[in-house]
């Protein structure tokens, strides 16, 4: 080959003409370089790649410059020997303009790069060829463009001609041919102008300059100089035609750049011809020259070359010199094979050396100090940083909601990992997505890569079943990543194979593959429009080798020669089908990207001089690495290194060691190329030794005849295979990029981490930060100093999780999560605040960036001026707040509203300096007040200081990290005076204290996060307290001179200023009472003359801030205030009144009166204080008296209201004591609080969320609606640890709920809500105890953790939401119910009937039961109740107005038999319902009976009751004469009416009769028991005696609540709501509906707790097989009583107790903002009718359901209309139709609970359900409807609810009504209704019409939520709010 190079050289030569001159011979260019792509990768050469921006196309393929490192590479002067010995003459140097003068000045080059250029050239000149130099080759540099944008032409000049005279003078001792420039389309699109025009005039100026230059100062010894044009440069016309003329005279030869295409020779011609008319007469060198499509070139490649020698020649054209560089690539690989053509270079690196050999070698030679020394740069721009986790690792829900078994639940399950841990609950991220994301953007990734769980998405692997649940998951995951601005990389297999798919031989079973696409297009198909990153396997290898392989992993086979490379083969197969479908079938709409991600180690010989160590190194890369890689990334085949040793084992050994499938060669080529980026995993390196004696042992190392070790200075880590090797990964990337990927694929790092242990101090990881740090390093070395094109790095991993076989033994989370706590809590260690601040830098930036100085946008006001208002009255015109809200129903004060902020809206958090920072007398600050009270012994509760506290002082990269990902808008702190002036004075300021201030100033702005900056919150300095505090007039200028400093210091970042914190705080704590510093114990006067002094100092710094700063700052400054609601005791007595105002104004209107309205004191504290001074024989007022001038100065200095406020209080006026004198006394009022408010930690801090409605109310009346902020608002729970704090998000949802309202509904100016507080923190006097905090901090740990609580999460989703939004599942729903829907209403004897001992009736147990003390409310009893024993007109009178179908109502059995048996039957009794039954029927209403409704006849229950089995066949004998008797006109029966309530209040607690609790633990369950076998007789005796003849149903009514976990985010929770189920509902409804059998949840639990306490058998009973028959389906349907909802949670009991709730091990609570009802057990719920409707079909295979029991009590006075149950209905009844229409659930009827108001069990009269008022004062007991039932007839009148939309429907128009008989005053027919007296019948219409204008709006709000529901949040202007359900 070599002979046809010289041969191609001599043909050049002697081609245009024979008799060409001897001169023109010697001087004939043959010119090559620069060096190839794969010859520089051989060498070693590639050097740092240019700053993207300076970086043309072709940049990184060419390798144009030569310069490395190291300088001069010692290969190349052999290489350019052997050029010149084949006939090469010269050489092309492109030098680097950017490098050379980095900063584009030539008085300030790079030495290094210039000493290294003069090496390369004297190194070519001493090869005897002649440097070609080009001066700048494709895009300007940066540096350059820069400084001549904006600038005219000759700038770009001015900067080129300084650089190529600099190159003159420094390199033209050894060059003789200059070209100016080259690839001119790259040079003129880089110019920095925008006229094509201008920028070729540019060029055209430097180059011709530079011309002029080099001759008249350079050329002395006969240089040359020109520029490189390009024939077919797509240049515009005009600029190529300007060029062509404009550089005629500029040239001393033309160079020319030449492609030759062998398919398009016409087209080459043609272009020539045209060059060559503009360019004659003028030398020509073809500077490049390149063939394309010319196959041939290899076999002959004269023919090209004689065409264009041929073409060029043809017009007599004198060429100069050709470029050779096609005839050396042809055999490129032939330089450095071919030994013998170097045999006086025994050594040279010429000799065939792979990519390993060639990157160890690279860096065999560094020194430790070289390999180690740490590099101070940044990732280029772009660059994708990120954090991973697997589904094994952190999902759990192994089991929920329908997922899969997988192969590692199996493994865990058999006890193969670490102390038998499972992943079954992991770090519970099933469903803590929202908690995961909130680390995510505290980290601030750009990508999150998870895995998807194919199990959880395809149970059985394949697509013929999917989990919809699984699939919301994973959608949810990816919309909030993307919601977040996060990337979402999702792998499809990561290790966890469906075991269903294992069962047929996993991966080693062809079949497979095609369910692996199946399940991948499922992923792209679902997902894919959102996911741009995907991965087919993570760690193929690791599957291969531990699970197939040594069998560590499951499945656990152990194979390593035959079924590991099988399944290596599989997976290979499978991962090229699955690119494939993307690439063909998603690629063109979803433009996403797929790849893989594999492991390796970085292999070093263990003998670096022992070639066979280095042999062996490589084998362990192409094995661990090459195994998957080569394939993929090379030929589609194996690498030949793993082939011919397996080859050669097995030739060595008898039988075959291991089995390498083939690829067919289709396989090859569907193979190869499958990969869009190279996904590596790399986390540790090893020393390798070759195997000298290898066996012929099955095993990795011996097939692959290598050793592994490692050196023992490497730190290990707490796994023993990983240990500390930073460099391996630089020459890991490095050979990556050599061998597999090139210039072409991109490298994504997409696992790099190492573990820790899980003991000692599990936050403060410092190792794992080392790690990242010099990990993270190397891939930065790799990219910049070796050209690696690196694009990623993701850390593993988000959380520490569930790592495989050895369980949670080993920690690799950024986030610690504690596995011991059912929250599973999650807190960011060291090396998460480490990570993001690499993230935030993009590396390691030589230096840190300057103080942010960037504008900063504010979501503030304008400052203007507020109206100056007239004083207030006494008391004042907010007064009408009481009057307008006192007189609201709890339905409507509490009734939850929906709705956004404005979009502007600043949510927040706050804290203060002296509660969170610490630091106390840290780096010169000064002591403050509260530092010195907090070091007397027995101040604060335990001792406690602040000395330490958060530690905030040393965390503001923590603080940040939390406040970033809480997504808020401010943050409110205040600043330390003493940290800043450690004496209170400006003559001493300390530069560390205002440091931290900045730093923490600066990272909120670039969060943009705006600081809300209070200048005081209670800190004074002791210096300054020492000269008499805030009683010294001193203070006024002391103060105004530290504002201003801190003004002038940080208000061009902070604009948004509070003067004061609560300052009737400080004056009345602080020098009233004395309870706080400075301790002044003096009531009646230092509080007001405080009060006087801090307004004055108030006013002074506003004045500062508005005359020096506001101008250039615009700011806005403000004080803040606390106060209490207080709500008067009786709000129609107007003492009561006035007091409540006067509290009001002593408490807040002290100080906003003289700021917002006179500048002076509200008028009644003036009257109070005066009076009361002079009844106390004072010469003057104890008030102080501004001056008419003080008064101007302090009226108006406030632009915004803000306030904190906590709870409220009730308040009565009081005659109050004259002495001693009092701050308290003065405002004569009494205050308390309500009990049932809820409790705080804080004595005098209930919850009364409503009260800050009315606050907020009061403000706008009484101060003329400024602009409001809430800066401090929040709760205070007594536990040190309260992660899962249900109370505090109870807390911030009804009362944000209430700032909402305040807002949306009362046009109150609301601007701003901060929650106090942003993290646990010193709460004053209670030291630590009370937890105010989002965030959990351990102050028992010195490193002060933090921790986010769940209402942290909680309030990120209020904030994201910007409000509360109505869940889209509580949206109305119009429609109509099927046809023949049964509507009814129901009662039960006993509650109703009456007649207690009329006509024989036999006693029950409920007339002995109420007839005992003490066991019924007001010891009422139903010895009369509603006397519809009596009253059988007036009743079916009601069901007929009612419009029922049907009528619920249940036999009295001991009406019947009295007592129990059928040896005596009482006709009396039976004929009472027959009667009724009759006059049903005549009514057209269907009679539904129930047997039993817990009215057991007492005769029965003196024999055992339901405890004694015998009752089974009394019940039977029961049921059999009521269907001998009534059957044949009754078709509807229910055997038991919640059997529940029979077993477990009735026997268990005792609660209802027969009032039996001595026995919880058994008698409930022996009752159900029986209770169970009674029903089953009696559904048989029907079903098989009188089914036939009268064609009825008969089934049970179960009652149950639905669950919902009390933290949805909670596996643990999760269990209760299912236990409590199945404990409620499922203890009856399970052997019924489904298997004759109790459930397995109660089965488990009981046997379980019963063994455990000793017994020898299960409490529980059991039935036998033919009782399971005979149970099974006794139904025709499914009887449900339902009421309300319970949020449950897991309760562990002590395993001694024996009881039916010790057994099921749940507790519940409710959530606040639920209504309330009459019964303390009842809140309004209806979501969870719906739930409870779709489980029970999901449960119980869709039966039949009738609901006959639903409603809702009221207690109190009478009020007939009862909106809140007209409201109940009207959302109850459509869950119901949603059940129905949305769920597909087989709802038949329902039956509202009750008719009227009755005896309600335990509780007596006092709760009322009825639709009809009963009036049992009255002997007639008179019946009277309410507002609820007017509304229910019209339901059923309308079957449903008609679309407003649809315009009038008829079944609105009411009838006149069927009033009952009633001896009540005409009078109560009016009733009130939003203030207005009206009719019943108008309030009802009225209601209706409110109702049905919410719908239109709800229906609008829809519309309007789907037209713009995919704009941001923050775009909505004042969007449409709708009040629940009102």
């Amino acid at each position: 080959m070599e002979q046809v190079c010289k041969t191609v050289i001599f043909f050049l030569l002697v081609s245009p003409s024979l008799g060409i001159d001897q001169e023109f011979a010697q001087n004939f260019i043959a010119i090559a370089g620069p060096l190839p792509s794969k010859l520089v990768n051989r060498l070693h050469l590639q050097d740092q790649v240019l700053p993207k921006e300076d970086q043309g196309p072709a940049v990184a393929e060419a390798h144009d410059y030569l310069c490395h490192q190291d300088l001069v590479a010692p290969e190349l002067p052999q290489y350019f020997s052997h050029l010149r010995e084949i006939g090469v003459t010269h050489y092309k140097i492109i030098l680097p303009w950017a490098r050379i003068l980095p900063k584009g000045d030539a008085r300030k080059p790079d030495e290094a790069q210039v000493q290294c250029y003069q090496e390369l050239l004297e190194t070519v000149v001493a090869a005897d060829l002649r440097p070609v130099v080009v001066l700048h080759h494709q895009r300007v540099p940066s540096a350059v463009a820069m400084q001549a944008r904006g600038r005219k032409a000759n700038a770009f000049a001015d900067l080129f001609v300084e650089y190529a005279e600099f190159s003159f003078r420094v390199f033209g001792g050894l060059v003789d041919v200059w070209l100016t420039f080259s690839d001119l389309p790259e040079v003129l699109k880089s110019l920095p102008y925008d006229d094509p025009q201008y920028r070729a005039q540019a060029l055209a100026a430097a180059h011709e300059r530079a011309y002029t230059v080099y001759h008249e100062k350079y050329s002395l010894a006969g240089g040359k100089l020109s520029i490189a044009l390009g024939m077919g440069d797509v240049l515009d016309s005009a600029s190529s035609e300007f060029l062509s003329v404009s550089l005629q005279e500029s040239v001393d030869f033309l160079s020319l750049s030449l492609q030759y295409h062998c398919r398009n020779e016409t087209d080459f011609y043609k272009k020539l011809n045209e060059f060559q008319n503009v360019w004659k007469d003028i030398e020509i060198l073809v500077f490049s020259l390149k063939f394309l499509d010319c196959g041939s070139m290899e076999e002959n490649p004269f023919i090209p070359v004689a065409a264009i020698v041929t073409a060029i020649n043809k017009e007599e054209t004198r060429t100069i010199g050709y470029d050779v560089n096609e005839f050396l690539d042809l055999s490129s690989s032939h330089f450095v094979s071919k030994t013998n053509t170097l045999q006086e270079y025994p050594d040279a690196v010429l000799a065939p050396r792979s990519s390993y050999q060639t990157v160890w070698e690279m860096f065999s030679k560094q020194s430790e100090l070289e390999r180690d020394s740490f590099l101070q740069d940044v990732f280029p721009s772009g660059f994708l940083w990120g954090t991973s986790t697997g589904a094994l690792n952190i999902e759990g829900a192994w089991a929920e909601d329908g997922k899969g078994e997988s192969i590692w639940d199996q493994f865990g399950h058999a006890g193969h990992v670490y102390k038998n841990q499972t992943a079954d609950v992991a770090c519970d991220s099933y469903y803590k997505t929202s908690y995961d994301i909130y680390l995510l953007r505290g980290l601030h990734p750009q990508l999150y890569k998870f895995s998807v769980s194919w199990p959880r998405i395809f149970p059985a692997g394949t697509k013929k079943t999917i989990s919809s649940k699984g699939v919301d998951y994973y959608n949810q995951l990816i919309n909030q990543l993307l919601d977040s601005n996060i990337e979402p990389m999702v792998t499809l297999f990561h290790w966890d194979l469906p075991q269903a798919l294992q069962v047929l031989g996993g991966w080693q079973n062809d079949s497979i593959i095609d369910a692996f696409v199946n399940y991948a297009d499922f992923c792209f198909a679902t997902f894919g429009d959102r996911v741009k990153f995907w991965i087919t396997f993570h760690e193929p290898w690791v599957i291969s080798y531990a699970g197939y392989g040594t069998g560590e992993h499951p499945p656990g086979i152990t194979d390593p020669g035959v079924a590991s490379y099988k399944v290596a083969h599989t997976i290979l197969k499978a991962h090229a089908k699955v690119w494939h479908l993307y690439n063909n079938k998603y690629r063109s709409q979803q433009l996403g990207k797929v790849g893989l991600v594999l492991n390796s180690d970085w292999a070093e010989p263990k003998t670096p001089t022992n070639s066979e160590d280095v042999r062996a190194s490589e084998r362990y890369l192409q094995f661990m690495l090459g195994w998957f890689a080569h394939p993929i990334f090379v030929n589609g085949d194996y690498p030949d290194i793993l082939k011919a040793q397996i080859q050669e084992v097995n030739q060595q050994c008898s039988a075959t060691v291991a089995q390498l499938p083939l690829f067919t060669e289709e396989e090859k080529s569907w193979v190869k190329g499958t990969a869009d980026f190279f996904g590596l995993s790399h986390y540790t390196s090893r020393l390798v030794s070759a195997v000298t004696n290898g066996t012929c042992t099955s095993s990795y190392e011996s097939i692959g005849n290598f050793s592994l070790h490692v050196d023992p200075s490497w730190p290990q880590t707490a796994s023993s295979w990983i240990h500390v090797v930073p460099w391996g990964l630089r020459r890991l990337l490095k050979f990556v990029s050599q061998e597999y990927t090139g210039t072409n694929i991109p490298i994504y790092i997409a696992g790099n981490g190492m573990p820790t242990e899980d003991s000692g101090d599990l936050i403060n990881d410092t190792l794992r930060v080392d790690y990242f740090r010099q990990y993270i390093n190397e891939a930065l070395k790799a990219v910049k100093l070796d050209a690696v094109d690196v694009r990623s790095y993701i850390a593993r991993s988000l959380v520490d999780g569930f790592e495989g076989a050895v369980g949670y033994s080993l920690k690799f989370g950024l986030h610690h999560v504690n596995f011991e706590d059912s929250n599973r809590p999650r807190t960011p260690k060291a090396s998460a605040y480490f990570y993001s601040s690499v993230i935030a830098n993009n590396g390691f930036p030589s230096k840190v960036l300057d103080r942010f100085s960037t504008p900063m946008v504010f979501d503030l006001p304008m400052p203007s001026k507020l109206p100056n208002l007239p004083a207030s009255e006494v008391p004042s015109k907010a007064k009408i707040v009481w009057q307008k809200f006192s007189s609201q129903t709890d339905f409507e004060r509490d009734m939850y509203f929906y709705g956004t902020f404005p979009e502007d809206f600043s949510w927040g958090v706050s804290s203060s300096a002296y509660q969170v920072e610490g630091g106390w007398d840290a780096d010169g600050k000064g002591p403050s007040i509260w530092d010195n009270f907090t070091h007397v012994p027995g101040n604060i509760k335990n001792n406690d200081t602040g000395d330490i506290a958060c530690d905030s002082y040393n965390k503001v990269e923590e603080d940040i990290y939390l406040l970033r990902a809480l997504g808020v808008k401010n943050y409110r702190f205040s600043l330390s005076w003493s940290r800043i002036f450690p004496t209170g004075r400006n003559n001493s300021i300390n530069s560390h204290g205002v440091d931290y201030y900045n730093s923490l100033i600066d990272g909120l702005v670039a969060n943009n996060i705006t600081p809300i900056v209070t200048l005081y919150h209670w800190d004074l300095p002791q210096a300054l307290q020492d000269i008499g505090g805030w009683e010294s007039s001193a203070l006024i200028d002391l103060f105004d001179s530290f504002a201003d400093f801190c003004f002038q210091t940080f208000g061009d970042r902070v604009k948004f200023w509070i003067t004061f914190n609560e300052p009737q705080v400080i004056a009345w704590i602080g020098y009233g009472v004395g309870m706080f510093p400075p301790n002044v114990n003096d009531p009646g006067s230092a509080p007001y003359r405080v009060a006087h002094i801090l307004l004055k100092a108030h006013a002074k710094v506003y004045h500062t801030y508005d005359d020096k700063y506001r101008a250039s700052q615009g700011g806005i400054i403000a004080l803040c205030p606390h106060v209490d609601w207080v709500e008067p005791k009786t709000p129609s007595d107007p003492r009561d009144i006035e007091a409540a105002d006067r509290y009001m104004q002593f408490l807040m209107g002290w100080f906003t009166h003289p700021i917002f309205k006179n500048g002076d004191y509200p008028e009644v504290m003036k009257w109070k204080v005066g009076n009361r001074s002079e009844l106390q024989n004072l010469p003057s007022s104890r008030l102080p008296v501004f001056t008419a001038e003080e008064r101007d100065y302090i009226r108006g200095t406030a632009d915004v209201f803000c306030f904190n406020t906590y709870s409220s209080k009730i308040v009565t006026h009081a005659t109050t004591r004259l002495r001693p004198f009092s701050y308290e006394y003065d405002q004569e009022v009494s205050t308390e609080v309500d009990s049932s408010w809820p409790s705080s930690a804080v004595n005098d801090q209930r919850a009364v969320a409503w009260g800050l409605r009315r606050l907020l109310n009061w403000i706008k009346e009484e101060y003329g609606n400024p602009p409001i902020y809430i800066i401090e608002n929040g709760v205070g729970i007594k536990t040190k640890s309260d992660v899962n704090d249900n109370t505090r998000i109870f807390y911030h949802k009804t009362y944000i709920d209430e700032a909402l309202k305040a807002y949306k509904l009362d046009g109150v100016n609301l601007r701003g809500y901060n929650v106090w507080s942003f993290m646990d923190n010193f709460e004053w006097l209670d030291g630590y105890d009370p937890r105010f905090g989002l965030h959990q901090v351990d102050f028992d740990n010195p490193n002060r953790p933090r921790t986010p609580k769940r209402s942290a999460v909680y309030y990120a989703e209020i904030i994201r939401n910007n409000g509360i939004l109505l869940p889209k599942e509580d949206e109305f729903l119009y429609g109509e119910f099927p046809k023949n829907f049964w509507w009814s209403v129901a009662t039960s004897a006993y509650q109703i009937e009456g007649g207690w001992r009329a006509d024989g009736r036999g006693l029950s147990i409920w007339d002995q039961f109420s007839h005992t003390p003490l066991k019924i409310s007001n010891d009422d009893t139903g010895d009369v109740a509603c006397d519809s024993y009596h009253k059988i007109e007036e009743d079916v009178e009601m069901l007929k107005s009612l419009k029922v179908s049907h009528y619920r109502f249940s036999i009295s059995w001991s009406r019947v038999l009295p007592d129990g048996t059928t040896r005596y039957i009482n006709e009396m009794g039976l004929n009472y319902y027959e009667r009724l039954i009759d006059a049903l029927l005549a009514a057209n209403i269907m009679p539904q009976v129930t047997l039993y409704h817990w009215d057991l006849p007492q005769a029965l229950q003196n024999l055992g009751g339901w405890e004694n089995d015998t009752i089974v066949q009394r019940f039977k004998e029961y049921a059999e004469l009521l269907f001998q008797r009534l059957g044949d006109k009754v078709k509807f029966w229910i055997t038991l009416n919640e059997p529940y309530n029979t077993a477990y209040c009735g026997y268990g607690v005792g609660t209802a009769a027969p009032g039996i609790s001595v026995r919880p633990g058994r008698a409930p369950y022996v009752v159900g028991h029986n209770l169970i076998k009674a029903h089953a007789e009696a559904w048989h005796l029907y079903n098989e005696t009188y089914r036939a003849k009268q064609g009825g149903l008969i089934s049970i009514t179960i009652n149950s609540d639905w669950a919902e976990p009390r933290n949805p985010y909670n596996q643990e929770d999760m269990d209760a709501a299912r236990r409590y189920l199945q404990f409620l509902l499922g203890w009856f409804a399970h052997p019924i509906f489904k298997n004759g059998d109790y459930n397995e949840v109660m089965k488990t639990r009981i046997r379980e707790r019963s063994l455990a306490q000793g017994l020898s058998q299960s409490r529980l009973p059991e039935f036998t097989e033919s009782e399971k028959q005979r149970i099974k389906g006794t139904f025709d349907y499914f009887g449900l009583n339902h009421y309300t909802t319970v949020l449950t949670y897991n309760m562990n009991y002590p395993a001694g107790v024996l009881s039916y709730d010790s057994d099921r091990g749940v507790a519940s609570v409710t959530d606040r903002s639920w209504l309330n009802s009459g019964s303390f057990w009842l809140k309004v719920t209806p979501f969870g009718f719906r739930k409870l409707l779709r489980w029970i079909k999901e449960e119980y295979n869709n039966p039949p359901i009738f609901v006959t029991e639903n409603g809702v009590s009221e207690r109190g006075a009478l009020d007939l209309n009862d909106t809140w149950r007209t409201h109940y209905y009207r959302s109850y009844i459509n869950e119901a139709l949603k059940a129905i229409v949305l769920d597909g659930v087989n709802l038949q009827g329902y039956t509202a609970w009750t008719l009227m108001d009755n005896f309600e069990w335990a509780v007596g009269f006092d709760e009322r359900f009825g639709f009809y008022y009963v009036n049992f004062s009255d002997p007639d007991l008179p019946r009277r409807p309410k507002a609820s039932a007017r509304y229910y007839s019209q339901i059923i009148n309308c079957n449903g609810f008609p679309d407003p939309a649809m315009g009038p429907h008829p079944c609105l128009e009411l009838e006149p009504e069927v009033t009952p008989t009633d001896t009540t005053p005409a009078a109560a027919d009016i009733v009130r209704f939003l203030g207005l007296d009206l009719t019943s019948q108008s309030a009802e219409i009225a209601l209706y019409v409110l109702f049905a204008l919410s719908a239109v709006g709800a229906l609008g709000l829809a519309l309007l939520a789907y037209k713009y529901g995919k704009l941001s949040k923050r775009s909505h202007k004042r969007s449409h709010m709708e009040l629940c359900k009102l």
